[in-house]
């Protein structure tokens, strides 16, 4: 009995793995002259996994990443260029929003997704210098390896 009341007290008390598919799929943003796809998988058991490559005057550059639980909490673990992992931990979600968040780091302190329909903004913010910066992509949803227009 004591081992069925213990288990239930766990269940109730777990935290629940927040709902993220709404960054799944291939987005793509060809503003500002450059090109800039972002893939991310479908959450299983928890686990998103995504990877973004952009291509700006001709030279190509990458990041992966991935979302789910971590020592710190629910997180983004984002990697760009390969460096090593940085952990932004889950501050906020909800259907169309997730604001990941680490007050530790140099820049950015917070990466924020957003969807509106077949629409994903990305946006990373934080200060640089004292000065409050952020930088923003708009995606479209794309068929999978789709290209930005010549």
């Amino acid at each position: 009995m004591l081992t069925a009341l213990l288990a239930a007290a766990l269940i109730q008390t777990a935290p629940a793995t927040p709902d993220l598919s709404l960054m799944a799929g291939y987005w793509l943003d060809c503003s500002g002259g450059r090109e800039v796809s972002e893939t991310w998988s479908d959450p299983r058991g928890g686990l998103s996994v995504g990877h973004a490559v952009t291509i700006e005057d001709g030279r190509p550059s990458f990041e992966v990443s991935h979302i789910g639980p971590t020592p710190q909490g629910f997180a983004y673990v984002a990697q760009p260029g390969g460096v090593p992992p940085t952990v932004f931990v889950l501050a906020e979600s909800g259907p169309t929003r997730a604001v990941f968040a680490n007050a530790e780091n140099d820049f950015p302190t917070r990466v924020v997704y957003e969807r509106d329909g077949e629409a994903l903004t990305a946006r990373i913010e934080g200060e640089i210098d004292g000065q409050a910066r952020s930088m923003e992509w708009n995606f479209r949803a794309a068929p999978l390896n789709t290209r930005c227009p010549a």
